[in-house]
C-alpha cells in the first residue's frame, strides 16, 4: 500500500535525514521526501499497522527537526 502525506520540513537536508530515518522504520517498504513539494510518499509493507508505522515515523522525524509535522 503507498500513502502520500503532507510534511512540513524546514530545509532540504533535513528531508533527506527524515527520508532515511523514515526506511529504517520497521514496515516500511520505502519512503521518499521530496522537499519542495512539501510530500513524504510511504509504501508500507504486506500487513503493517500503517497509523502505529507512520507514529513511528514522525517520532524518528522529530529526532532530526523536533518542530516537523506529518499530516495523516
Amino acid at each position: 500500500m503507498k500513502k502520500s502525506y503532507k510534511i512540513e520540513v524546514d530545509c532540504a537536508n533535513c528531508a533527506n535525514k527524515m527520508e532515511i530515518a523514515a526506511n529504517k522504520i520497521e514496515g516500511v517498504k520505502n519512503a521518499s521526501v521530496n522537499f519542495m513539494a512539501l510530500k513524504m510518499n510511504v509504501e508500507f509493507e504486506d500487513g503493517a499497522d500503517v497509523k502505529s508505522v507512520m507514529k513511528e515515523v514522525l517520532s524518528a522525524c522529530r529526532k532530526i527537526e523536533p518542530d516537523c509535522e506529518i499530516m495523516f
